[in-house]
Order: structure tokens, then C-alpha cells, then sequence
């Protein structure tokens, strides 16, 4: 029998200054059974982070031909594509040949190996960013998630806050390319 994910609920009061986007968002996010908290809570970071109308997340862990989020336009055209972790060069030319931007929030403990052994092929891609989430970041951000959640974040000059009521942290995304 196979494991069933586990499903959260966020209710986010977001306000990123960076961007002029300001949201209430209520969603539902599904933790597929071999996913880890922090790379969960670095998805929704994500989704925060490119907030626009149509993005959504996917099938993700599940299925190898779709990111972890996207957004199509009104047409049907893949505007963007994103994914989380640390995706390997062929995937990504794949996607930069299918979407108009193509995002990359990179996590974990080997984050910095990996681009220091994939960055080069990496950063010759169009259409690419390569952002870098520290691995204690993660973590810190992994402690705030519950199954039934209710976050501030706020974003203003490239730094994160994220409040849950009672703690927070803010967060620094490193951009590598």
C-alpha cells in the first residue's frame, strides 16, 4: 500500500515591499511521504517569493516532467517554472527551453557543493536564477511549520521576516546566478 502524503493548511499574510505585492493567501500543501519538512517549508517560500496570479504548485516529488511550482499564463504558455533543492543540469536545460524564467531555490547541507560541481554548466542556461537558502535558514524555517499554520512574511530589501506568533526569523537568500 502506498504512503498517503501529508497535507498542511498556511494562512500567510504576505508583504514583500521588493516586489509591491501585498496578499493574504490561505493554501493547502501536500508533503509527499519522502519529502522533508524544510525542503516543504522552502517550497512554500517559494511560492511566497514569486507570489503572481496563476502560480501553483504541482504534482512535484511524484512526477518527473513538472517543477515543484509553476505559473502558465492566460494562454497556456509555461511563464515559470521552479524548483527547490538541487536539480541536476540536463532538468534544468529542459526547462529553460520550455518556460520564459526558471527559478532555483537551492537547500541543504550540500548546497554549496553542488553548485560549486554543477554552477559553471549551470549558469551558461538563459532565462535562469539560482538562489541559495542556508541549510540552518531551512531548518529554522522547518521549526515553524505546523499542519495548521499562520504566517507573516514580510520581504524588504532582499531579507525575509516570517513570523508565526510566536517566533521568528528572517532569511537571506544568497543568489548564485
Amino acid at each position: 500500500m502506498a504512503l498517503k502524503p501529508t497535507i498542511y493548511k498556511a494562512q500567510i499574510e504576505l508583504a514583500d515591499s521588493d516586489r509591491h505585492c501585498y496578499e493574504s493567501l490561505a493554501m493547502t500543501l501536500a508533503q509527499h511521504p519522502s519529502e522533508t519538512v524544510e525542503r516543504m517549508g522552502v517550497r512554500l517560500l517559494a511560492f511566497c517569493l514569486n507570489n503572481a496570479r496563476g502560480l501553483q504548485f504541482t504534482r512535484g516529488l511524484s512526477t518527473t516532467d513538472e517543477p515543484d511550482l509553476w505559473r502558465h499564463s492566460d494562454g497556456g504558455e509555461l511563464e515559470q517554472w521552479i524548483e527547490v533543492g538541487q536539480p541536476e543540469e540536463p532538468r534544468l536545460r529542459k526547462a529553460t527551453g520550455r518556460a520564459r524564467e526558471v527559478m532555483v531555490y537551492a537547500f541543504g547541507k550540500s548546497a554549496a557543493t553542488w553548485w560549486k560541481l554543477n554552477g559553471e554548466a549551470i549558469a551558461a542556461l538563459p532565462r535562469l536564477q539560482v538562489w541559495q537558502i542556508d541549510w540552518d535558514d531551512a531548518q529554522a524555517l522547518a521549526e515553524m511549520v505546523t499542519r495548521t499554520m499562520q504566517l507573516n512574511i514580510s520581504v524588504a530589501g532582499g531579507v525575509i521576516y516570517i513570523d508565526n506568533g510566536s517566533a521568528s526569523i528572517s532569511v537571506e537568500p544568497t543568489r548564485l546566478h
